[in-house]
């Protein structure tokens, strides 16, 4: 049984091992990385399968424009062996709930469309916006958590937040931690 939860600094290792296998050196070079180096991550979840990390997921604090707070999210990864078992969907679902339970009002991301709009992410409202560095537009999506949080989002999506801690771990939540339980798809 796959079980969801906060990241914890045990977790640190095989995080950066899975995004290794997941994207390659190749994921420092990505412009979203640019919003994400040296900051702490608002949230930080995985996905573990007895005491194997299985999949993880951040979202990361930054300005959607001027004057507009969102946070992004990213990377999602899912071990190779255990894909299509419905981790990365649960992962973005849990991700996605748990920022707005914070008070968030949207979340970004540059993915799939075709993945990620079952989840209600868009590129309707992020024309207008602009990441700090090559990306395809059409990728840019966005998600709002309360109504009308991107009306009108335009410039640049930047970093917002704190330096990360050596730990590279978000700081316990307040009040009560929630684990979330998946089963495998038949």
């Amino acid at each position: 049984m796959v079980t969801i939860r906060q990241e914890r600094p045990v977790d640190v290792a095989a995080r950066e091992a899975l995004l290794d296998v997941s994207y390659g050196p190749v994921r420092f070079t990505k412009t979203s990385e640019r919003l994400r180096v040296g900051r702490r991550p608002e949230l930080s979840l995985v996905a573990t399968d007895g005491r194997r990390l299985v999949g993880t997921v951040r979202l990361w604090p930054v300005a959607a424009g001027a004057g507009r707070l969102a946070l992004l999210l990213g990377p999602l990864a899912v071990a190779p062996d255990c894909r299509q078992r419905g981790i990365g969907t649960a992962l973005v679902r849990e991700a996605v709930r748990e920022a707005a339970r914070r008070g968030h009002a949207a979340v970004l991301l540059v993915g799939d469309a075709p993945f990620y709009g079952r989840f209600g992410f868009s590129a309707e409202k992020t024309g207008a916006l602009r990441l700090p560095g090559p990306y395809e537009r059409h990728r840019l999506l966005g998600y709002e958590l309360a109504a009308g949080a991107l009306d009108g989002a335009r410039g640049l999506v930047s970093a917002r937040g704190q330096l990360e801690s050596r730990t590279g771990l978000v700081p316990p939540a307040t009040g009560r931690s929630r684990a979330t339980r998946i089963t495998r798809a038949a």
